[in-house]
């Protein structure tokens, strides 16, 4: 062999990475690529602004008690982890879409930093899988959902957190009989409390009642953690706000309890939704959000499944029951939500890191080829993409925030009035900082009655000959709407 085939051998292996060097660095790249996109494009009607401009108003207010849905108005939806993370935000870094983002971006990394503990836990000591917990958060991170959602302004990622965090406490207490992941079982479900409410307590309760009794573990359960000290625990966390928040808004409680957490799920397109309209869906919808949310993981999990069904018993043991554990994490809230009328996609969110570590665990029976880890590149792809779309302006149908930079500028913005005929989306209360009044009178009636001078936005279909006679001039437009000054 010749000194330069030699050299470059060893140049070769020196340059060839591990699977777990590969696995670090595409994780670091998905993190960063959401982390850059946070404060590049609006918030997005109407979840996001919606959530934002509550969290505006709190920041604004002083009331950290109860969220308010405009001013003088009680959201009585979600309770306040949502917009507590927000405000904070708002108070660190000003208003805007970086601080409105961030602090649910950094709920998600505990996301996963929980599933790496889980995941270094379980693999300890096996033959190779030193791997392993890095390919688990690559999975999760780059599972388009997980993404999307964990830089967004919603509900669903603090959920996340705290059913996450009482699931991988429960699998730690239960078999390794640690007291401390014992007591923070307790702290998840307060977590999820304070972040969507009883919800959390029914999927993590679900969640494990399926196990236990597939497994017949009811001996043990009542050892393995300490229910009446963590029960207190839980409560002393939870149950202050709950109480608070009734007495300073009577009614929030029934309001909260059984319209939010019965008939918004039993009852398909409820009417009695304070605040919008209910997500009407055919019941069972959750099993095809189930396939999309999981993407680009989706195949790789079905074919795993396949395999493992057609190998022999052997291979079908799990270990202490953990790949049944996993399952029933995750097929849980498709069990619940599959009886619900009214769904988001969102729902799934506290799916994911079951997902990651089921295909993590199947991978180690079966060995796919570490080439499939090469789609973790398909969702940072995608969301530059997006990111670059909608930066440039051209989301400007799902925000206002491109018509309420125009009405900032103008030179009558600080003396005159905002008003939105019509519908008023949250993104032009949050960009106009609550200026943006709404009515319900027509255009011409409304004009008819202006003292005076004001600013109006109106659709353009309602933008019509008798409108365009009266001393109305256009100062800006978007896709949807017109901003007119008109004199009083």
């Amino acid at each position: 062999m010749s000194i330069m085939q030699s050299n470059r051998q060893a140049i070769t292996k020196k340059t060839t990475w591990t699977l777990k060097q590969q696995a670090l660095v595409l994780f670091v790249f998905c993190l960063l690529v959401r982390f850059l996109s946070l404060g590049l494009y609006p918030l997005m009607d109407t979840t996001e602004a919606r959530y934002g401009e509550m969290a505006r108003i709190m920041f604004e207010s002083g009331n950290w008690v109860t969220p308010m849905f405009d001013y003088g108005i009680p959201f009585w939806g979600k309770p306040p982890l949502f917009s507590w993370l927000s405000a904070l935000g708002f108070s660190a870094l000003g208003v805007n879409e970086l601080a409105a983002r961030l602090p649910h971006f950094l709920v998600s990394l505990l996301v996963i930093l929980l599933v790496f503990i889980l995941a270094k836990k379980v693999y300890q000591g096996t033959e190779s899988r030193s791997e392993a917990p890095y390919l688990v958060i690559l999975i999760l991170t780059s599972t388009t959902a997980f993404s999307l959602y964990s830089g967004a302004v919603m509900t669903d990622t603090a959920l996340t957190l705290g059913i996450t965090l009482s699931m991988v406490s429960f699998w730690q207490a239960w078999h390794f009989h640690s007291k401390a992941w014992g007591y923070l079982f307790f702290i998840g479900l307060a977590i999820g409390l304070l972040s969507k409410g009883p919800l959390a307590l029914v999927l993590v309760g679900m969640s494990l009642f399926l196990w236990v009794l597939l497994g017949n573990h009811w001996s043990k359960l009542y050892r393995r953690l300490p229910w009446v000290k963590g029960s207190l625990l839980m409560l002393l966390i939870s149950l202050p706000w709950y109480l608070i928040a009734e007495y300073k808004s009577p009614g929030f409680l029934n309001y909260f309890i059984i319209g939010e957490h019965f008939k918004r799920y039993v009852v398909s397109g409820w009417s009695g939704d304070l605040y919008g309209t209910a997500h009407t869906q055919t019941r069972g919808t959750i099993w095809l959000y189930w396939l999309v949310v999981m993407l680009p993981w989706t195949p790789i999990l079905i074919y795993q499944v396949l395999c493992f069904f057609k190998q022999g018993d052997e291979t079908k043991t799990s270990q202490g029951g953990y790949l049944s554990f996993l399952w029933c994490w995750m097929l849980a809230p498709l069990i619940l939500f599959s009886f619900a009328g009214n769904i988001l996609h969102s729902y799934l969110m506290p799916v994911l890191p079951a997902m990651a570590l089921l295909i993590m665990a199947y991978y180690e029976r079966q060995k796919l080829s570490p080439q499939v880890f090469k789609l973790a590149l398909v969702t940072p792809i995608i969301l530059l993409a997006l990111t670059l779309v909608m930066s440039k302006g051209w989301n400007s149908k799902q925000s206002e925030k491109g018509l309420m930079q125009v009405w900032l500028k103008q030179d009558e913005a600080s003396m005159s009035g905002l008003t939105y005929l019509g519908k008023r989306p949250f993104s032009a209360q949050f960009y106009s900082q609550g200026k943006a009044s709404k009515s319900q009178l027509s255009p011409m009636a409304f004009i008819n009655q202006l003292k005076d001078s004001s600013f109006i936005v109106l659709g353009k279909n309602a933008f019509t000959d008798d409108v365009k006679q009266r001393e109305c001039e256009i100062r800006g437009e978007s896709k949807k709407r017109y901003l007119l000054y008109c004199s009083g």
